[in-house]
């Protein structure tokens, strides 16, 4: 089973194709600057496309629609 589920992700962000985007983008920032949210101990993945998952699974990634703003 991957971690984290699908369903969880999709639950917080809405689209498969946004949740994309967003953790493209996060994982990309991360290589870029190397910050990260959460400590290196606490990620059960080793790549940064896995890390932006979680922090996405664990609510550190906010999602604003500027439709609604």
């Amino acid at each position: 089973m991957l971690y984290p589920s699908i369903d969880k992700l999709l639950n917080q962000i809405g689209s498969k194709y946004l949740l994309v985007n967003v953790v493209s983008r996060r994982a990309r920032e991360m290589r870029e600057t190397g910050h990260y949210q959460m400590l290196d101990k606490e990620y059960k993945s080793e790549k940064n496309i896995g890390k932006a998952l979680e922090e996405t699974a664990n609510n550190l990634i906010k999602v604003i629609n500027k439709s609604e703003e």
